[in-house]
């Protein structure tokens, strides 16, 4: 990056993408009236309170309050910086940033989002270093070795290596505060030390390259943790990120599938013998923001987990993240290995074509979900296959609204000998109503409030205000000073959605009392909004007259009037007899 954003260029790329189509690539959404409704992705909720406004291009959640347009979402989801959220809507619009320069422009490396990529980045290399000139490094190549890991494949990963030591980072990183929020250093008894020592080191990139963390994996099987993550830092989320997914797009960036297995190691291993289509989740269960971070590169994802007990219990447990993204252009299915196999054991015992064909011969999700119900349940009783569509039924309501939805509906019935799908649409549809209409009862604005919702939620009616302008000295109201200030903002910048307008106000002293009026429940309908508009003008402007009017009045009896303010009288008491 070479300089500053033009606000012009933000502007234009605010028209140019549909925040719909962006956040339904996250977030699978499902129309409901005019707007789009969701489950929230940032907070757990049970019933959709998460809405999309396409004529606003502006989402809010009823539930926890979330809101803003596309580049407030990608920041939030993707944890992004406002400038990482631009380029990404700019690639997705397939357009070029021109970036200003500009000498008094402020460095994005003093951001602390910035600041902690570049030390990150500075770590992973002293890592790999380390590898190559530390007096214990043959412990570490060693073991890689003997692991079968090539030269070659370790410099695509980076692969380094964390020497035994309490400080070894601090005396080459000089910023101990910078450390600890990178989540490298730890604190206990008065004293700060290495997270990671004598392991070898594997960096987490997230899609755009960065190292965000690490993961620790020990030489020496006796010691515990076996592996060791980054902790939670500003940069690192591990329910959002997977472990070699970087690498995989760097070799293509439109993979036909990507295969989700458990460890670095099998990521590694798959990728030296040219299954180079592998990451791996990181050490949590995994999260439906995992899948959708996948499912924006492909559109088939295979979940390959171990065949022992903890892997087909993992494997199940990921039904509920893959039932909340699935839709008609997005495949999913589960490759569970011999019992006694990770995929890193199974290549080299049975080699690469019988291992690709196993991949070929994954199990279609929608058979693998009914298969784990089958073979436990009776179904020539009515017991069983009341067990069935009760335990089916949580995950169906995750699904949006499809064809496959409508397939796995009709599968069920098939098995059960029941339509359940009366009962997924009421349970779908009653709790977002029901919230609403508790939302819309003795819904009442001050007439000030309304009139600036209005206009926030509809910039289209600033031309009212050119024909019919605003009196300013006639008002008087609490917060008359900012009312005054935004509608002549909007009167200037004459924005095309709401979206664009409040990204003007984006970090400012307004912006969360802009987002809010943004987010204002309106009970009118999308025809009469014009007229309601008019009217909350005409009668703001004739309160403000009147208002006028009596002070005009009352200093005319008291201290007199100038000649100026007699005209102004004279012309109040007309307007008032008309």
């Amino acid at each position: 990056m070479s300089g500053r954003i033009p606000r012009q260029f933000i502007d234009d790329l605010l028209v140019r993408v549909d925040i719909v189509d962006i956040i339904d690539s996250h977030v699978p959404l499902k129309k409901t009236g005019s707007n789009y409704a969701a489950r929230c992705p940032f907070h757990n909720e049970k019933s959709p309170s998460f809405n999309v406004n396409r004529n606003k291009q502006f989402y809010h959640c009823f539930g926890c309050g979330a809101g803003g347009n596309v580049i407030s979402f990608l920041i939030e989801f993707n944890h992004l910086s406002f400038v990482e959220a631009i380029e990404e809507l700019a690639t997705f619009a397939g357009v070029e940033i021109p970036y200003e320069n500009q000498t008094n422009f402020e460095p994005e490396a003093k951001n602390k989002l910035l600041d902690l990529q570049q030390l990150m980045a500075q770590v992973a290399t002293f890592y790999v270093e380390q590898l190559k000139t530390h007096v214990q490094k043959n412990i570490a190549i060693d073991y890689l070795k003997g692991r079968g890991v090539q030269g070659v494949i370790a410099r695509d990963f980076m692969i380094g290596y964390a020497p035994d030591g309490w400080q070894i980072l601090s005396p080459h990183f000089k910023n101990t505060e910078l450390l600890c929020e990178a989540g490298m250093l730890a604190f206990k008894n008065d004293m700060y030390y290495d997270r990671f020592r004598q392991r070898i080191m594997f960096p987490i990139r997230n899609k755009r390259g960065h190292v965000i963390g690490f993961g620790g994996r020990v030489l020496d099987d006796t010691q515990q943790p076996k592996y060791l993550n980054s902790p939670e830092t500003l940069l690192f989320h591990k329910s959002n990120e997977v472990y070699g997914l970087y690498e995989l797009l760097k070799k293509n960036s439109k993979p036909a599938r990507i295969l989700i297995v458990e460890g670095y190691m099998d990521v590694i291993t798959l990728a030296q013998f040219g299954i180079d289509y592998a990451v791996a989740a990181l050490g949590t269960n995994l999260t439906a923001t995992q899948l959708q971070l996948l499912f924006r590169s492909t559109s088939e994802v295979i979940l390959c987990f171990d065949g022992d007990k903890a892997g087909q219990d993992a494997a199940w447990k990921a039904m509920d993240a893959v039932f909340s993204v699935l839709n008609d252009n997005r495949q999913v299915r589960v490759l569970l290995l011999p019992s006694e196999h990770d995929p890193d054991s199974l290549l080299r015992s049975e080699g690469v074509e019988t291992f690709t064909q196993r991949i070929e011969n994954a199990e279609m999700v929608s058979s693998y979900f009914f298969n784990h119900f089958t073979v436990k349940l009776n179904l020539d009783s009515i017991e069983g296959r009341a067990k069935l569509a009760h335990q089916a039924k949580p995950f169906l309501l995750k699904l949006a609204d499809s064809f496959f939805k409508e397939m796995m509906l009709a599968k069920l019935k098939e098995l059960t000998d029941f339509d359940v799908a009366p009962a997924i649409e009421k349970e779908n549809t009653a709790p977002q109503e029901n919230r609403h209409q508790k939302e819309n009862q003795n819904v009442r604005h001050s007439l000030e409030r309304l009139t600036l919702a209005l206009l926030v939620q509809n910039p289209k009616l600033v031309k009212k205000l050119e024909v019919n302008p605003m009196d300013w000295q006639a008002l008087d109201f609490a917060g008359i000073e900012t009312f005054q200030k935004i509608v002549q903002q909007i009167c200037v910048e004459k924005p095309t959605t709401t979206a664009q307008f409040l990204e003007h106000y984006r970090n400012s002293p307004d912006e969360k009392m802009l987002n809010a009026l943004a987010s204002l429940t309106i009970l009118i309908p999308e025809e009469g909004i014009e007229a309601e508009f008019d009217g909350a003008l005409n009668q703001l402007i004739s309160q403000g007259r009147k208002n006028r009017l009596d002070k005009l009045q009352i200093q005319a009896t008291t201290s007199g009037l100038s000649e100026d303010e007699k005209e102004i009288l004279r012309n109040l008491l007309q307007l008032m007899q008309r």
